[in-house]
């Protein structure tokens, strides 16, 4: 059957069913599926992301959005056992699969916690403070984050057909962009399923998601300012779609890198970081066959550790790995996702040992494999393959920082000096991530300061971190996934980075006033309220931007400061010492606490009985800026400044702007106070 495409709010099929590629089981060849966009409405699609795509999104808030991808993400954990069996026809074992389809499930999670965490319940983002652009306040910038109003059109890789999509999916979704997926063709089935399953739990909204299960010729004719092409896959192939991308049109792409693990000259065999640096190689080597962007395609080791690194991997490989059907009980490694991946593979082993490589781990022939019903022997159908190590000198020649052989391969190179490791590791033209093992500080050093430059990450791997590492070749949503260079220049996940990249940075100027009402968040200047009751008695339904509170004096004495000194044991000489408080050029002589003054002004703003506040949790931005003089006195203003409800509990986060002012109206100190308040 031609798999269905899901486009415009419905599933799609050519009207010509007898054509297609052919997608096979990678471990028995049986025909699962054809993929085939023959007539597909390309320009419909896109049209449809704008328009219906577009408002459904437009009409919530970060929150709403992030609480949707927990939504997704609990769909899709509720029925990932199906996707594990799907994916075993692709070749994936049980931890391959975990490393997909758990992974594409732990993206929904994390940006739906890190959207309610980190961004405001709003539809625009504030990056950095506001800045004063005239003296007298009344001329302020800000810059301002809003969505972008075309559509995400994702090109993705066969490796991984859920976290694939998924990684660029949630951000773009948290951003507000509606996106349209085109899956790589051998394992576009798998991504079929996942995107069945989100349209059939009917939280999806109109027009956020799209497949296209297949070709999508003319695309980037469609594509104007505002939309944004994300692609993973070959160094080549993006070179030639970003030629094709319009102006205007954002391109962010993902490629094949050459990656590197550094041994670090004091990680000699028998230490636990060289048995970590062996470990993680064998892993590398074995989990999704190889078929990772991230994976190990150049150990770099000390020359005099060659053999040894040859002969513990050798060892490690015998002991762990099983070659066969993933469907097979014991079998920890499966096959390439197609023979066609193979003949790719072995294409690129061949032009590394015609290089001179040497072959010093594996085989190119036929390994012997388990097949499905539980049987052993040579592999005579599917796309199996041995885990290879080919090894070279120091001298080792260009290909070998160029040619990916994207399966369990790795080249094996040795150095003499710290210095040539760096080299050796830079001649791949920028990667993804490298690695590094060492227990020594100064060689990472040195190896950081040669190699940062040339890489979206560098794990550190040493004797306290090797068994809790997430590893080489696992990159988290919290940080950066991409690389310079040969890697696409890109930068997926990174956290809310990542989010920023589907939303268009404004340098926005205006009157304090009018800023606030732009950004919903109130700034110095603007409008206040003061309508005789106390903000703390207001829940959220009652409270508004500018609400504020102008306190009553208060004088601070020296025995207020020699009190506070006791009780808290804070004698710093510039709150005791007279003589030696006048020495230091910042007071005037003995100066009261600033966490006193802090103390006191909560005393002059607080509600003390019960009401819509729960609780204060926190204090941001405090600074000091007037000393105050025994005999001075103070005051404090305090504005509501933003108003956060949250979406799944009755209380919201209110921000306050305080500012604590002195007799003469000179600023002592400036923070943000952050309470709980009730909606009701």
């Amino acid at each position: 059957m031609i798999l269905p495409s899901y486009l415009q709010g419905e599933w799609w099929t050519p009207t010509d069913d007898a054509g297609g590629v052919v997608v096979r089981d990678a471990s028995t060849g049986e025909e699962i599926t054809r993929v085939d966009s023959s007539g597909v409405d390309l320009a419909g699609a896109v049209d449809y992301a704008r328009s219906v795509g577009q408002r459904s999104l437009g009409a919530l808030t970060f929150h709403q959005r992030a609480l949707l991808l927990k939504q997704f993400g609990t769909v899709l954990n509720d029925r990932k056992g199906e996707l594990y069996a799907l994916s075993a026809r692709a070749g994936s074992t049980v931890r391959d699969a975990a490393i997909d389809v758990d992974g594409g499930i732990g993206v929904l999670f994390t940006y739906s916690s890190k959207g309610r965490r980190e961004l405001p319940n709003a539809q625009i983002y504030l990056d950095g403070p506001a800045e004063s652009l005239s003296k007298d306040g009344t001329f302020l910038g800000r810059h301002v984050y809003t969505r972008l109003p075309g559509t995400v059109v994702q090109i993705n890789a066969f490796n991984f057909p859920m976290w694939g999509p998924l990684e660029k999916f949630a951000p773009a979704f948290l951003a507000g962009v509606p996106t349209i997926i085109k899956p790589a063709t051998p394992t576009a089935y798998i991504t079929e399923a996942w995107v069945r399953m989100l349209v059939e739990s009917g939280v999806v909204p109109d027009g956020a998601l799209q497949l296209v299960s297949g070709a999508v010729p003319g695309v980037f004719d469609l594509l104007r300012l505002g939309d944004v092409v994300a692609f993973t896959g070959s160094a080549s192939t993006a070179a030639s779609l970003r030629a094709q991308s319009p102006d205007g049109v954002r391109f962010m792409s993902e490629t094949d890198s050459i990656n590197a693990s550094i041994l670090g000259p004091d990680a000699q065999p028998g230490t636990p970081v060289f048995d970590a640096f062996v470990r993680q190689l064998m892993v590398e080597l074995t989990a999704k066959s190889g078929q990772k962007c991230t994976a190990i395609r150049r150990a770099i080791v000390p020359s005099s550790s060659m053999d040894a690194v040859a002969s513990a991997l050798r060892q490690k490989l015998a002991e762990k790995v099983v070659v066969g059907d993933p469907r097979a009980e014991g079998v920890t490694m499966g096959p390439l996702v197609s023979l066609e991946q193979r003949g790719e593979v072995l294409r690129g082993v061949k032009t590394l040992v015609d290089a001179g490589g040497e072959v010093l781990v594996g085989s190119t022939q036929r390994p012997q494999v388990v097949r499905a019903d539980g049987t052993s022997g040579a592999a005579e159908d599917g796309a199996f393959i041995d885990p290879i190590l080919v090894g070279f000198g120091s001298d080792a020649p260009a290909a070998v920082h160029e040619v990916e052989a994207f399966g369990p391969v790795s080249a094996l190179i040795g150095y003499d000096t710290v210095a040539q490791a760096v080299e050796l590791a830079n001649r791949g033209g920028g990667s993804l991530v490298t690695s590094v093992a060492t227990d020594d500080p100064a060689v990472a050093a040195e190896l950081m300061a040669g190699i940062g430059a040339y890489n979206g990450r560098v794990l550190f791997l040493d004797s306290v971190d090797a068994r809790t590492s997430t590893g080489h070749g696992s990159p988290v949503p919290h940080l950066v996934h991409g690389g310079p260079g040969r890697a696409g220049g890109g930068e997926e996940l990174g956290g809310i980075r990542a989010v920023l990249h589907f939303m268009q940075r404004t340098a926005v100027q205006g009157s304090p006033a009018m800023l606030t009402a732009l950004t919903g968040v109130w700034h110095a200047g603007a409008g206040v309220s003061s309508d005789g009751l106390h903000p703390f008695r207001k829940s959220l339904a009652q409270l508004r931007i500018g609400d504020q509170l102008a306190s009553a004096s208060r004088e601070v004495t020296l025995d207020d400061i020699e009190t506070f000194a006791r009780f808290t044991g804070d004698t710093f000489y510039a709150h005791m010492d007279e003589e030696a408080a006048a020495a230091n050029p910042f007071f005037p002589g003995r100066v009261a606490h600033g966490y006193l003054l802090v103390s006191f002004a909560a005393g002059l703003f607080v509600d003390p009985a019960p009401g819509p506040v729960l609780a204060n949790y926190g204090l941001e931005n405090l600074r000091f800026v007037t000393p105050v003089s025994p005999g001075d006195s103070i005051h404090v203003a305090l504005t509501a400044k933003q108003i956060t409800p949250r979406e799944t509990d009755d209380y919201g986060e209110v921000r306050w702007d305080a500012v604590i002012r002195n007799q003469n109206d000179d600023i002592v100190a400036t923070y943000d106070v952050l309470t709980l308040v009730a909606k009701q």
